[in-house]
C-alpha cells in the first residue's frame, strides 16, 4: 500500500535531528517496520505538541444571517474551575487555542477519571454507536431511573419536556431502534408523557435557581453580568494587584468602611493592627496593601459585629451565581473569602432558609 508523503519528514534522517528524546525514539523505531520511519512523527509527543504547517489558504467559518445563541451562566466546582483553567493555559501556551473578546462562550463538559481527576469530554467509541435521538432519550432514561422510587408511587401521569422535537411521537412509534426497545420495558413501568418544549421556553429547570437578571442580552459582556462566575477561573493567588480582589466587587464594595471602622474599635483586632502598623509580624495575619484591611491567611477578617456579619450573609445569599443557597453551602460560599470566629453557629441561627 503506497503512503501518501510525510508532512513533516522525507527520511529517518530529518526526524532525528529535532529534539527529541533519543530513547523514545528507540522505543518507536522497535514497534514499525523500518518502511514507516518516516512517518514516525505520527508516534511522536513533541509533534503532538505543535500545530500542523499552516496551507497556503485558510479558510473562514462565517455566519451570514444569523447570530450565536445567548445561553445561561453555569457555575463550575473548585476542581473543575481548576482543570478548566490548566486547560485554557496549557492550550493557549502551545498556540492550540486563542484569546477571544467575544461574550459568546462554549459549554464545557468533564468527565471523571478513575483516579479522581476530570479530563473533558469527549466524544468516545461508545458514544458513537447511538444515534443523536437516542442519546436524548437516554438522558431521559438516565433521570426517570434515579427518580423511578418516586415516581412508581404517583397516582396520576407526570410529564417529561424535551428540547428535541422527535421525543414526542416515541411513546407512540411502532418502530423502534435497538435501544429504544431495550430501554421499552423499563420505562413502560412509569405513566408518562413527553412533551416538546423549545429550548427558550425551559424555564422550569433551573427556576430554583435562576434569576431573570442573570440572562445577558445580546452584546453584553457575561463577565460584567454575572462577576461571581469570572472569579471562580481567575484564583485571588493570580490576581497581582489585590488578594482582597475576589470579594471586592459591586455586591461588597460598600463593606469594605464598615469593617475597617469595626476592627479598630474590637480591641482585639485593635492590638493587631497596631503591630502589623509598627512593621511587626503577627502569625497569620497581614494586612491587605490595596484595601488595607486585616487578613488572617488568605481570609478577610470579620469582627463581632452581627450587622456586618448579617450583610456578608444576606448579600452572599442573594448573590446572582450560587442561586440562593441553604445553610450549608451559604457557609462554604462565605468561608472561601470571610473569617470570624463562630461563623457555623452563626449561620446556623441568623435565619438562613434551609434548601427546599
Amino acid at each position: 500500500m503506497d503512503l501518501p508523503p510525510s508532512s513533516y519528514h522525507d527520511s529517518l534522517e530529518d526526524f532525528l535531528d529535532e529534539e527529541e528524546d533519543p530513547e523514545e525514539i528507540e522505543t518507536m523505531m522497535k514497534a514499525v517496520s523500518s518502511a514507516y520511519y518516516p512517518y514516525l512523527y505520527v508516534l511522536s509527543n513533541v509533534k503532538a505538541e505543535k500545530l500542523l504547517p499552516h496551507h497556503a489558504c485558510d479558510h473562514h467559518m462565517k455566519l451570514e444571517g444569523s447570530l450565536p445563541p445567548v445561553g445561561v451562566i453555569y457555575s463550575l466546582s473548585n476542581q473543575e474551575s481548576d482543570t478548566l483553567r490548566a486547560n485554557i493555559l496549557e492550550n493557549v501556551e502551545k498556540g492550540f487555542i486563542q484569546p477571544s473578546s467575544s461574550s459568546i462562550g462554549a459549554p464545557v463538559l468533564f468527565v471523571k477519571k478513575k483516579d479522581g481527576g476530570l479530563h473533558l469530554c469527549k466524544c468516545l467509541q461508545a458514544e458513537l454507536k447511538y444515534e443523536i435521538n437516542d442519546k436524548e432519550l437516554l438522558g431521559i432514561v438516565w433521570a426517570l431511573k434515579r427518580w423511578r422510587a418516586f415516581l412508581l408511587s404517583l397516582s396520576s401521569p407526570f410529564e417529561v419536556l424535551t428540547n428535541h422535537s422527535s421525543l414526542q411521537y416515541f411513546m407512540y412509534s411502532n418502530i423502534l431502534t435497538f435501544h429504544e426497545a431495550h430501554w421499552a420495558e423499563f420505562l413502560s413501568e412509569l405513566h408518562f408523557s413527553i412533551t416538546y418544549c423549545p429550548g427558550p421556553l425551559e424555564n422550569l429547570p433551573d427556576a430554583p435557581s435562576r434569576q431573570e437578571n442573570l440572562y445577558p442580552e445580546r452584546g453584553e459582556d457575561l463577565i460584567s453580568k454575572n462577576p461571581m462566575n469570572y472569579q471562580q477561573i481567575i484564583k485571588k493567588y493570580e490576581i497581582q494587584a489585590s488578594k482582597f480582589f475576589a470579594v471586592k466587587v459591586d455586591s461588597f464594595s460598600n463593606l469594605i468602611d464598615s469593617i475597617h471602622k469595626a476592627l479598630w474599635q474590637d480591641s482585639h483586632y485593635r492590638d493587631i493592627l497596631q503591630e502589623l502598623g509598627k512593621g511587626k509580624s503577627v502569625q497569620d495575619y497581614y494586612l491587605d496593601s490595596s484595601s488595607q484591611l486585616l487578613l488572617f491567611k488568605d481570609w478577610v477578617v470579620v469582627p463581632n459585629d452581627p450587622t456586618i456579619q448579617i450583610s456578608i450573609l444576606k448579600k452572599q445569599y442573594e448573590s446572582p451565581l450560587p442561586g440562593h443557597p441553604g445553610q450549608e453551602k451559604n457557609l462554604k460560599l462565605v468561608k472561601l473569602y470571610f473569617h470570624w470566629s463562630g461563623m457555623t453557629q452563626f449561620i446556623k441561627y441568623c435565619g438562613i432558609p434551609k434548601p427546599v
